[in-house]
């Protein structure tokens, strides 16, 4: 079995951001040389988080209203923030959101549903953060 690891970065411009990475991880997949396989794609910061949906943009105005409003950002909100942070609504919509994804390969390409595709969810946003991408199979 082949393995292949790549890391993504990004630095959003905003707290709370989501970034279409189909292509960036379709391209780490056929570097990969695999044929035959999966891919996951995972959020390494615990306020960010990877996810399949429909790349459509009320959709995504629709996600972050529907976030802001279970997990409200307020730096008196909650208890983690008494520690000095002010990220506990990030760390609370990364557990709605999910973590990671992993996507079967077939043929050399992510092989997806009808409009699907990956997507970077950034929570706590302005420094950088990375997500591991990892292609396994033959």
């Amino acid at each position: 079995m082949r393995s292949y690891t790549e890391y993504l970065w990004f630095q959003t411009k905003n707290r709370q951001e989501f970034i279409n990475i189909t292509s960036d991880v379709g391209e780490i997949v056929a570097k990969s040389g695999v044929k035959e396989g999966l891919c996951l794609v995972n959020a390494m910061h615990i306020t960010a988080s990877v996810f399949i949906n429909d790349d459509e943009s009320g959709l995504h105005r629709d996600f972050g209203l529907w976030l802001e409003k279970l997990a409200p950002y307020g730096k008196d909100r909650y208890q983690h923030n008494l520690t000095g942070e002010d990220n506990a609504d990030a760390h609370l919509k990364r557990t709605v959101m999910g973590r990671e994804v992993v996507v079967a390969v077939t043929k050399g390409k992510l092989d997806f549903g009808p409009w699907e595709q990956i997507f970077y969810g950034e929570f706590d946003g302005q420094r950088k953060k990375r997500i591991l991408v990892k292609v396994l199979g033959e």
